[in-house]
């Protein structure tokens, strides 16, 4: 497992976070952050849903900035938090929550929404006459989530707090970092993070598209295909602990 040499693409605090975790490993990799976090300027509507928290038999959160960014913003109307269950896709999120005390539940094994869907916490949690859910996001995501809830009969709102936007590189930066580190895959950890590494490696993808790419979900993996790459992995998850489980069952190529 060793013999992995990755390229990580996530905000540069969480890159930073896993790399820690792959070093720990023994795995080298190189932090080359594709989504800025950018939080938005809230609307009248945006507050009101916060205002109007506790009419939400559910909350979830679908990422460690959504978790961060709606604290703060809750702390504005909530100097205690409604009595409510909420819901992450992954544990590292969770952790921010519960660290504020915050009734949170993720699943277990996998860390998508199908897995939260699955949960038995969840559906008994949205279980009962016109059920409301609250949906912390950035800009876009998680619609299959929100689409399978309203088909149970659930009214389901989004609160989005950030968007995700692509940090300026010089033109050719990716194929520099990947020839100049020898690194021999690349890992992205949304749909928008492959489409920024698409976006940035412009001329140079054919090339790139035939590393190995390491992506948290199906559909990520299918976005990925689509786009021209050439040796997909499936994680099933974005954590650390999903990757190094991909890593130890793919041997690193020979370049």
């Amino acid at each position: 497992m060793t013999g992995w040499r990755l390229l990580l693409t996530r905000p540069a605090e969480e890159s930073a976070a896993l790399a820690d975790e792959l070093a720990a490993a023994g795995i080298f990799s190189s932090s080359l952050p594709l989504l800025a976090i950018a939080p938005l300027a809230m609307s009248d509507a945006q507050r009101a849903l916060m205002a109007g928290l506790d009419r939400y038999c559910a909350v979830i959160v679908v990422s460690k900035p959504a978790a961060r960014l709606g604290l703060e913003l809750m702390r504005q109307y909530w100097p205690q938090a409604p009595q409510q269950k909420w819901f992450t896709v992954g544990a590292a999120t969770a952790q921010i929550l519960a660290a504020h005390g915050l009734d949170v539940s993720y699943p277990q094994w996998g860390d998508d929404s199908e897995a939260l869907l699955a949960m038995p916490a969840f559906t008994s949690a949205v279980r009962g006459v016109q059920p409301k859910v609250l949906i912390l996001r950035g800009e876009g995501g998680r619609e299959m989530l929100a689409e399978r809830l309203r088909s149970l009969g659930a009214q389901v709102d989004y609160l989005e707090l950030y968007r995700r936007e692509l940090p300026s590189y010089p033109p050719a930066t990716l194929h520099k970092r990947v020839t100049g580190e020898r690194l021999n895959a690349l890992v992205v950890s949304s749909g928008q993070g492959l489409e920024h590494l698409h976006h940035l490696a412009g001329d140079d993808w054919p090339q790139l598209a035939r590393l190995p790419l390491f992506v948290p979900s199906p559909r990520v993996a299918e976005l990925a295909r689509s786009a021209g790459a050439q040796h997909v992995v499936d994680c099933r998850g974005a954590s650390a602990a999903a990757l190094l489980a991909a890593l130890r069952e793919h041997p690193a190529p020979a370049f």
